[in-house]
């Protein structure tokens, strides 16, 4: 009867319980690495989509402003031009109040999705919708559109296309990417609660009980019984007489 001797067992069994402890340590390290890095950008002011979607507002100011400001030169000077749409305003004629509305928007989207990190839409509703409707009544009302002039439906259409895609991005992209990342948060950290981080350590040699060899009698036949209390292996030699 041939079997592993008494070092080749211990090794094998050390050998199991060393991978058992390399594996789950490998697995406990990328746990806990993975909640330190989501715990470490939950401490962020700000998220990266939502910093992205405040930059795209401060855009929309610029732009609007920007192309404002070349209305203006184009219509004799800035100067004679200011006081034509500002001091004597009128809605009719004046596109001071497009560049209002990009101001009203930079400022309640800021206020609330930058400094108050709300996490609803409603705010946004709200200024597309005051928005759409005040440039729909523009370009009703107004009588740019009859001068021909490009400004006449430039800035009414490019406020309208800014403010409906500062709906999208906030409905479709950030508010869905910070509640992913947040559930990501509590699935890391119920597994890190929940999942053993640590097993029990390779088996020692001490831990194996195997007698010494022993010569065997002539006219007898040796017989093996292994016991097993307590995680500890316990062999007994019964001889037999040989009929």
């Amino acid at each position: 009867m041939s079997r592993l001797s008494t070092g080749q067992e211990n090794a094998a069994f050390n050998t199991f319980g060393g991978s058992l402890s390399t594996v789950q340590s490998i697995t406990s390290y990328q746990v806990a690495a993975r909640l330190d890095s989501h715990k470490s950008s939950d401490k962020r002011i700000i998220s990266d989509v939502r910093r992205t979607f405040c930059l795209f507002v401060t855009f929309d100011l610029l732009f609007v402003g920007l192309l404002w400001i070349i209305e203006l030169n184009v219509d004799g000077g800035i100067i004679h031009s200011l006081k034509n749409e500002v001091v004597h305003y009128d809605f009719c004629k004046s596109y001071f109040d497009i560049f209002l509305l990009a101001v009203f928007r930079f400022l309640m989207l800021l206020l609330a999705y930058a400094l108050c990190r709300l996490r609803h839409w409603w705010v946004i509703a709200i200024t597309t919708s005051v928005t759409s409707a005040f440039l729909i009544a523009k370009v009703i009302i107004s009588k740019l559109l009859m001068e021909g002039k490009a400004f006449a439906y430039l800035l009414p259409i490019i406020s309208f296309i800014l403010a409906w895609i500062e709906t999208w991005f906030l409905d479709f992209k950030v508010l869905p990417q910070e509640a992913k990342d947040e559930n990501r948060v509590f699935t890391v950290s119920d597994v890190e609660e929940q999942a053993p981080l640590i097993l029990p350590g390779p088996l020692s040699d001490g831990q194996f009980y195997s007698p010494p060899e022993s010569v065997v009698a002539v006219g007898t036949w040796t017989k093996f019984c292994f016991k097993e209390t307590m995680g500890i292996f316990e062999i007994e030699l019964q001889d037999s007489p040989d009929n």
